[in-house]
């Protein structure tokens, strides 16, 4: 997609003093952006830093600051709250988003596809929110301009939802009358099962830019020493960054530990068509197989991998891992109803709202119920949930939400030149295949109690994607006999 890399030159913008000023530092925010990004002006962002020891009580006394609307996190869910509150009608110092990374909200997903692209990558603020969604690209000075206070390299410590205030790492209070809680997932760790090597150097997991450009700078390295790569998970990350490695011409390989390739979507006949198109790139796919170690001096120079033929060792110069994602909660833990694993997350209602109703949870980490599914309690990871998610918290907020969420779950990827979509549930679904799989154009139904409840395509149009998405919503009559 083209506004990945598109950029536009900042304008020289001063953000408002605020009471207590004059005990900020600022700092430029093009030092947070990638290297390779060239900014002709450096407008700031007030940043918290803590200042000398002597000085810490006043600052305490004196850094408690207020707003109606307060967004915990800043990952894509906190960019489109941002989107929909200025389309509400926002007033100036009415809405704060805290974020612990060192760049506003941006599409996450292009991390594990253009931004390692070899040619022409993306890089910020080229996939700033709300592109992704068609809307403005939402840069550092655009949220200046609406009056929004964002606050990055701040880390939340503490929130207390009876007095409705956070407390900041560096001891400051932040008080309000509405908390949108979008703090997202992270990724689940090798470390958390006690996996030797798994603190080595070049073990690599992806989910924002600065792991982003780790991972960048250890592709350019195994190109230039003629490295080669492992990946760890037979899911989208092992299947988008192997991609990207086979464009940059580093060999790899995927140790899936499933069947097949993403066998919580495909079924088996989708996934042999990508797993002989991957082979076809140099992958190797090795199915039914763990990673057990990692070895290496400071480094990761090999993985142990257990198969049912026994063990053996790759040599590898990175390692990528994506064995999957946990809700980050904990902050709300005892103070809002969460649901238990393997769901997991927090409950919330068709509007977003948990038990506290001045707390609101979206993205990744909201369970919500599925209209659909007859109020099934889901959790869903993805982008598309994040953006509709967000949306109706905000219209929630301001009340103008007149029906409860009714979402229709979406998954798609997009691999070399191929180009994948799904709708719906697959679910205890009978599957019917259709098309060309000798080709690249082809697809199927997932049929459960009578009716097509989703569906599958590759390379479809957008014609052929809008009707799949409507068989998907409808659920018409169908059989397999």
């Amino acid at each position: 997609h083209t506004y990945y890399t598109q950029q536009r030159p900042p304008q020289k913008l001063t953000p408002p003093r605020r009471r207590g000023a004059m005990l900020l530092k600022t700092i430029p925010i093009q030092s947070a952006y990638h290297a390779s990004t060239k900014l002709r002006s450096s407008p700031v962002l007030k940043v918290h830093k803590p200042v000398a020891a002597s000085s810490r009580r006043l600052v305490a006394a004196m850094a408690t600051e207020h707003y109606a609307n307060v967004t915990i996190g800043g990952g894509n869910a906190a960019g489109y709250v941002a989107k929909e509150f200025v389309a509400q009608g926002l007033g100036k110092g009415e809405l704060a988003i805290i974020s612990d990374e060192g760049v506003c909200a941006y599409e996450r997903p292009a991390l594990s596809k253009a931004y390692l692209a070899p040619e022409g990558p993306a890089r910020l603020p080229g996939f700033h929110t709300s592109v992704g969604g068609g809307g403005e690209r939402q840069t550092p000075e655009w949220y200046a301009e609406k009056g929004i206070t964002y606050k990055l390299n701040t880390k939340v410590q503490k929130v207390d939802a009876k007095a409705k205030s956070l407390t900041t790492a560096s001891g400051n209070t932040i008080t309000y009358d509405k908390l949108i809680f979008a703090a997202g997932a992270r990724p689940v760790y090798l470390s958390e099962f006690n996996t030797p090597g798994s603190d080595l150097q070049g073990l690599h997991y992806l989910r924002n830019t600065a792991d982003a450009d780790k991972l960048v700078q250890d592709i350019q390295a195994a190109k230039a020493s003629g490295g080669k790569a492992v990946l760890v998970g037979g899911g989208y990350i092992a299947m988008e960054v192997a991609s990207q490695l086979a464009n940059n011409g580093v060999p790899c390989t995927i140790i899936c530990p499933e069947n097949f390739l993403l066998s919580r979507l495909f079924t088996p006949k989708i996934a042999e068509f990508y797993e002989k198109f991957y082979a076809s790139k140099g992958i190797n796919i090795m199915k039914q197989a763990k990673a057990t170690a990692f070895e290496g001096s400071g480094k990761v120079q090999q993985v142990v991998v257990s198969t049912k033929d026994g063990q053996q060792k790759l040599d590898a110069s990175l390692v990528v891992v994506g064995v999957g994602a946990r809700p980050n909660v904990e902050l709300l833990d005892g103070q809002v109803e969460m649901v238990p694993k393997p769901v997991g997350g927090i409950k919330v209602d068709g509007f977003m709202r948990t038990s506290n109703p001045d707390i609101y949870a979206i993205g990744d980490l909201a369970t919500f119920p599925l209209k659909m599914a007859n109020g099934k309690l889901v959790r869903q990871e993805h982008v598309t949930n994040a953006r509709q998610t967000a949306t109706l918290a905000v219209k929630a907020i301001k009340g103008k939400a007149t029906e409860p969420y009714d979402y229709l779950p979406f998954f798609y990827s997009r691999v070399f030149n191929l180009s994948w979509q799904f709708w719906g549930s697959n679910e205890n679904a009978e599957v019917a295949h259709f098309g060309d799989f000798a080709g690249s154009k082809f697809g199927a139904y997932f049929i459960s109690g009578g009716k097509v409840v989703g569906v599958f395509l590759e390379s479809a149009t957008p014609e052929e994607q809008s009707a799949a998405q409507k068989v998907a919503r409808e659920q018409p009559a169908a059989n397999l006999a």
